[in-house]
């Protein structure tokens, strides 16, 4: 009762609702402090009883918030309570996020009132974003952060006097007051997902990496946003620069203590007080055995994942005498392997005899692009979304040559490739009609039939027994080459390994191929006719070598995240790029590092490092983490003896990554009450506790969990 004005504008700050709109009663009897218009105070307001009540407006609640006061009668204390002027019934904000009804009728909540609700009770913070294109990786680190504790309170509050307007390492508060205004949505009564346009506008004006509609990281632009909202609520106006004096011999503690006062001297933000802990970093020289210990601040940890040992790969077969129709082989291979490996693997897996090999390709946009000849090669050199096929040949024999067929549709004028290349071995080519003999044989396998044996261009087993009729009389066919044509509607040329069009192949007429080199390049020009004849979709089905599909599953191969803890922070040699100075020798040595935690933040931001980079390829970790919900114990991992009720967190935030590197799609996981609910863009629903983990897991969030 001491400021009712104040809770009144708290409740317009935090709802945003148009005036005169939210009422908040005195509920003593006493009718002298009520807020808002007096015209409008329900009669039934006067005679109540005369215990005062404390007013609370509680939308994320404080831990101490006894919720079974909610459960009392409108003539006793009620709190958090107010009371709408449209109905008799009175509403409780819990410190669970809900806003209960205690009576049948439905309450007026301002603007928008058609907030989710579970059978009387009414969620807050469930509501989505939407997504403005390729804004999934934004979508899902804001929700994140919407829902964390403190972050909610500050920024449903009043954040702005904090705004620092001289920083120039901000941007004048712009971004911290397009994020509040973004999560004072968020948080309104209204199922509505909200439209994060001006947000994100906002966010391109002054960082032009995320302008327009691209995909970007989530872990990527968390650390931006989060820099970037300590810089414009900075709390320190005017950086001192301090420098560390001689710390030769002085306790760990009192050094630690004097690195972190440094660092608040000239950090100080609502994201500090949160989500900065502190390092201790030593550095030992290998030659003089030099120590050097310093005390580094962090935001998050950036975790390493150890990689999985085996990789699987899927592989089309094709047979190169028309024996069998395409399969596909799953693999596994070590995933530091060998060319050698795969096509070892391969071979037990097709049964593969003594007189054949298997020759490997990798094909893309219909034509092959590199043959897979040197089995000492890489396979980190096959990413996961190529296509590879292996062609099952029989061995070279002395004056045999590889023949590789492209395929053409000729359609109006029109022409392009289609297909799968198909590889077949020749012996002692000497006309165009051994060439149209080995296509033909090739094509058996794709010859449209249905169940009862006919094609279906409605012809029956006759057009079977046609062809094979046709293919058994070729090699005795002495016609002229009108005649010969007359036998296939195919159309063969010379080409090179791209599918470009060269001089045409006569059936009878003798080829010169002394120019050719190794491998013999046909492209074959399909008319309109064999393309119905034939199915094409057979001849075009080229699974990737690896596709994870939209929903991660637990792999065989899975890594706790103390193991991914341990692995960061393990003592390991300086890159030879990354050379430290010793004092003592007066050299740069490539010395050894060690990390430790010494100060844990009260909001622990876990990085699982999933993509990594070289100069060759980028690539996505699949490893599944096996990481707590409930109870995270970071005490062993402390350099230092601590409160253990400060090392103990619990799960609240997932930010998860499904797909591959160069496409996917991130969703955020909120544990919010007492369940988990999926943030998929505009769409939020409730999510089993057993189907939290999951190898889509990419940013994990942690908060301390108070008493432990």
């Amino acid at each position: 009762m001491d400021n009712p004005m104040q809770h009144y504008k708290r409740a317009y700050q935090i709802f945003d609702v148009q005036s005169n709109s939210v009422y908040i009663w005195d509920f003593s009897g006493q009718m002298t402090q009520f807020v808002g218009d007096g015209e409008n105070c329900p009669n039934d307001c006067l005679g109540q009883a005369t215990e005062e009540a404390l007013l609370e407006l509680q939308v994320y609640g404080l831990p101490n918030m006894d919720k079974d006061t909610v459960a009392r009668k409108p003539e006793t204390a009620m709190n958090g309570t107010f009371r709408s002027r449209h109905s008799d019934s009175n509403l409780s904000i819990h410190m669970n996020d809900t806003v209960e009804s205690q009576s049948s009728s439905e309450p007026f909540l301002g603007p928008q009132s058609s907030s989710r609700r579970y059978g009387e009770t009414e969620v807050l913070g469930l509501t989505g974003l939407q997504n403005l294109g390729n804004t999934c990786f934004m979508n899902s680190a804001i929700q994140c952060l919407a829902h964390t504790p403190k972050l909610i309170d500050y920024f449903l509050g009043d954040f702005k006097r904090e705004i620092n307007y001289e920083n120039p390492l901000g941007v004048n508060g712009k971004l911290a007051l397009a994020f509040g205004d973004l999560l004072r949505r968020l948080w309104a009564p209204g199922g509505m997902a909200v439209v994060p346009t001006l947000f994100k506008s906002t966010l391109e004006g002054f960082a032009p990496q995320f302008y327009g509609y691209n995909q970007h990281d989530s872990q990527e632009f968390l650390a931006f946003l989060l820099n970037g909202l300590h810089e414009d609520l900075n709390r320190v106006k005017h950086k001192l620069y301090t420098q560390i004096g001689y710390t030769e011999g002085i306790p760990d503690q009192q050094m630690a203590d004097e690195y972190w006062q440094i660092h608040l001297a000239r950090n100080d933000s609502i994201i500090v007080d949160l989500c900065h802990g502190q390092f201790r970093s030593k550095l030992v020289c290998p030659v003089c055995r030099r120590v050097s210990v310093t005390f580094d601040p962090f935001m998050y940890l950036s975790l390493p994942l150890p990689s999985t040992t085996m990789r699987t790969m899927t592989v089309t077969l094709l047979s190169t005498d028309g024996s069998m129709p395409p399969s596909q082989l799953t693999v596994t291979v070590p995933k530091c392997g060998r060319c050698k490996d795969l096509i070892q693997a391969l071979s037990t897996a097709c049964s593969l005899q003594d007189d054949e090999t298997l020759f490997v390709a990798e094909v893309y946009n219909h034509f092959i692009l590199r043959y897979l000849e040197d089995p000492s090669d890489s396979l980190a050199l096959i990413r996961d979304h190529d296509c590879l096929v292996a062609y099952r040949l029989p061995k070279e024999s002395e004056n045999s040559q590889l023949v590789v067929f492209m395929h053409q549709e000729r359609n109006l004028g029109f022409r392009c490739l289609f297909g799968i290349p198909l590889v077949t071995r020749i012996s002692g080519i000497s006309d165009g009609l051994q060439i149209h003999n080995a296509y033909m044989k090739l094509l058996r396998p794709f010859l449209n039939t249905d169940e009862d044996g006919s094609d279906d261009t409605g012809n029956s087993d006759y057009e079977l027994a046609k062809m094979e009729t046709i293919l058994s009389n070729l090699d005795d066919l002495s016609s002229s080459d009108d005649e010969l044509e007359h036998y296939s509607d195919f159309l063969f040329r010379f080409t090179n390994e791209r599918g470009i069009e060269g001089q045409r192949i006569n059936l009878k007429k003798p080829l010169d191929l002394s120019d050719t080199g190794s491998k013999l390049h046909v492209l074959v020009s399909w008319p309109e006719q064999m393309v119905r004849r034939y199915d094409t979709s057979r001849l075009s089905l080229l699974p990737e070598v690896f596709e994870p599909g939209i929903s991660a599953i637990k792999p065989q191969e899975s890594v706790s995240l103390s193991k991914c803890l341990e692995g960061f922070l393990k003592e390991e040699p300086l890159g030879p790029d990354d050379m430290w100075y010793c004092p003592s020798c007066k050299q740069h040595r490539q010395a050894s590092k060690k990390l430790d935690l010494w100060r844990l933040p009260e909001i622990l931001i876990v990085h699982l490092k999933r993509f990594s980079y070289s100069q060759l390829l980028r690539d996505k970790l699949e490893t599944f983490v096996d990481f707590p919900l409930d109870e995270l114990d970071l005490t062993g991992f402390l350099s230092h003896d601590s409160d253990p009720s400060l090392n103990h967190y619990r799960l609240y935030a997932i930010s998860n990554h499904f797909g591959s590197m160069g496409s996917g799609h991130y969703t955020a996981l909120i544990y919010h009450g007492k369940s988990w609910y999926e943030f998929n863009d505009s769409l939020v629903e409730p999510l089993k506790e057993e189907d939290v983990k999951t190898s889509a897991a990419y940013v994990l969030f942690y908060r301390r969990i108070s008493g432990t």
